[in-house]
């Protein structure tokens, strides 16, 4: 009798030990458990931690209520404006109500999934393609309430949507490539002509200050000889002084009035043409310059004698000898 009543507790402590492990359900933080009591819901959402069931009568299904990174297949479309793109984008949500993800909806991971994939593709249709490529913070807004909307229901709240990226066809790309080269072309173009114009206005100042001071440009220009003769490996040939040539020019004056011409002796004016021969015959007739008198011919050996003076203290010696064929130094020496 003892045996059998042993035999009895030994086998109603393995029932319930059985009983026990079939019932016992362990629920994780980041979880909650839905039970189905022969189909039917229970009220009562289980929490994280331990937790029991009736065996073989209820059903506990848990449910994940972390945040759920889900990538939206790359999608072909034609946007508004006629371009050909296919874009890619990833959604961000989480479930709120454990027991309407559980009832609402058969698979809400694959409904989210087909709901991001319909409403990218109707965001495609109805943006253009420049909103695609500068302005996705407001298609991002638009395509998390398209999906929002629906997911509510499933007890589903999408977190965020972000377009990942456009892909573009090659000949869209050179397209936009050749449109961003010219429009940096122009704004080249329009900085230059600036620069020109406020140029021109500052040598426009600068020409009339030396306008009034003809010595000045003279002056700039040995600056500019000298600092070209600086680096000593090129060639200077140095213009005719441009004071010379005005005092040439105003000492023709009086010479070319018959009135006041005096005819010289044979000798001198048979020896002032042979002097002048070569320079008569290297220039042409339009060119040629009378015969000066010894007066003015001092005055202009002086003057080309302080130039020369002057550009040797300012440049380097220059080997070329000056032209033979002037004839100014002999006939001021006569």
């Amino acid at each position: 009798m003892i045996e059998e009543l042993v035999t009895a507790g030994v086998a109603l402590a393995s029932v319930g030990t059985v009983y026990a492990m079939a019932a016992a359900r362990v629920v994780k933080q980041y979880e909650r458990g839905v039970v189905l009591r022969l189909g039917r819901l229970r009220s009562g959402v289980r929490g994280p931690g331990f937790t029991m069931i009736v065996p073989f009568v209820d059903r506990l299904q848990k449910v994940n209520m972390q945040i759920v990174t889900m990538p939206v297949p790359g999608q072909d479309g034609i946007t508004r404006d006629n371009v050909t793109v296919r874009v890619d984008a990833v959604i961000y949500f989480k479930v709120v109500s454990a027991a309407d993800a559980v009832i609402q909806v058969e698979d809400y991971r694959f409904a989210v999934s087909q709901m991001a994939q319909t409403s990218l593709r109707s965001i495609i249709g109805k943006s253009e393609l420049d909103d695609l490529l500068s302005n996705r913070e407001k298609l991002n807004q638009g395509l998390e309430l398209m999906i929002d909307s629906p997911a509510v229901e499933w007890g589903v709240s999408i977190d965020r949507v972000e377009i990942k990226d456009v892909s573009l066809p090659e000949t869209m790309k050179r397209s936009m490539a050749r449109q961003a080269e010219a429009d940096r072309e122009r704004r080249a173009r329009v900085i230059n002509a600036d620069a020109e114009l406020q140029a021109s206005k500052k040598l426009a100042e600068a020409a009339g200050v030396m306008s009034e001071q003809p010595a000045a440009l003279q002056l700039r220009l040995l600056q500019t000889v000298v600092a070209v003769a600086a680096e000593k490996n090129s060639t200077l040939v140095l213009p005719f002084p441009v004071e010379l040539l005005r005092f040439l020019e105003r000492a023709q004056q009086p010479a070319q009035q018959p009135a006041q011409q005096v005819a010289p002796p044979a000798s001198q004016a048979q020896q002032s043409s042979d002097r002048t021969a070569p320079t008569q015959r290297s220039l042409p007739e339009a060119q040629q310059l009378p015969i000066q008198p010894q007066e003015f011919s001092a005055q202009a050996q002086q003057l080309l004698a302080q130039w020369q003076q002057s550009m040797q203290e300012q440049l380097p010696p220059v080997e070329t000898p000056l032209d033979p064929d002037f004839g100014g130094s002999k006939s001021g020496q006569d």
